[in-house]
């Protein structure tokens, strides 16, 4: 890791302040500061957009975790919930190349009209929405609009692909990567209770900090598909992707905030130093 850190890139750790973090959280930190180097620059960045789940003391955790193993960050930690006009900007760019749309179907409805189809193509985030909003007439639409009915915003996925063209990104690990940002159909961008969604956030995020090589773990490679449709689409350069290996628990199941017994806190408060939990994590000590 090293060897790529010497580089020079500009890397980050993104997390959300929902719970506390754990082993898998600070491999991640870890790998994504080892990776910036010695000429680079790593970031910080709070995602607390799911403001219901969000919570000051788990932000506060973080901070205090991330120093504890000894990690440093360049000043000025971005926090998502501040800086919504910059996403409302990029939803503003993409309904201007009429490549949005408003849908007003409950998970409820969406699920009936699957199973009224008999059958429907899944994506990553499961079954693929069916288009029912789609076509909308516009008038139709202002008006349960101005009648104050709650909507989201979906990204108009085969009008957007075929604005963007073919494209692909450069992993690290896996090389040249075709993006396939359709295995996700239309993709939700915007909530009237969350006026944005990870895949826009992440995405104006890494444009604006500069980010030149984004690691994450590998459940969020396929996620890359649509961050890369996004880049195009606003006008964004591309980073450099390195996704890496998941760290899981005794039965193979991968970490999760619900593991609290390999909470940062938890190893911490049973007395385990910062060495050994970077050791845990899949760090040798430096």
């Amino acid at each position: 890791m090293a060897k790529d850190g010497q580089r020079g890139a500009v890397t980050r750790f993104a997390p959300s302040p929902t719970g506390f973090l754990h082993l898998g959280h600070a491999y991640s930190a870890l790998f994504a500061g080892s990776l910036a180097g010695e000429a680079g620059r790593f970031l910080l960045r709070i995602e607390d957009i799911d403001r219901g789940r969000c919570r000051p003391e788990y932000e506060a955790a973080i901070y205090r975790d991330l120093e504890w193993l000894g990690l440093g960050w360049e000043a000025g930690v971005r926090r998502q919930s501040e800086h919504m006009d910059d996403y409302a900007r990029a939803l503003e760019t993409l309904d201007g190349a009429g490549l949005l749309y408003p849908c007003f179907c409950t998970r409820a409805a969406i699920r009936a009209e699957i199973e009224r189809s008999g059958a429907a193509p899944h994506g990553p985030d499961g079954p693929v929405y069916p288009g029912i909003c789609r076509g909308l007439p516009r008038a139709e639409t202002q008006d349960r609009i101005a009648a104050g009915e709650a909507h989201a915003l979906r990204l108009d996925m085969a009008r957007a692909a075929v604005r963007a063209g073919p494209l692909a990104w450069h992993d690290r690990e896996r090389g040249k990567i075709e993006a396939r940002p359709e295995i996700f159909g239309d993709v939700v961008l915007a909530r009237k209770d969350t006026p944005t969604s990870y895949h826009l956030a992440v995405t104006v995020d890494d444009h604006i900090q500069g980010i030149t090589l984004v690691t994450r773990g590998e459940d969020l490679l396929e996620a890359s598909h649509v961050h890369r449709l996004l880049q195009a689409l606003l006008g964004f350069g591309t980073p450099e992707y390195r996704h890496h290996g998941l760290l899981t628990d005794d039965t193979g199941q991968r970490l999760a905030k619900r593991h609290d017994s390999l909470s940062i806190r938890s190893l911490r408060e049973r007395g385990h130093t910062s060495e050994e939990v970077r050791a845990m994590a899949g760090f040798e000590i430096v």
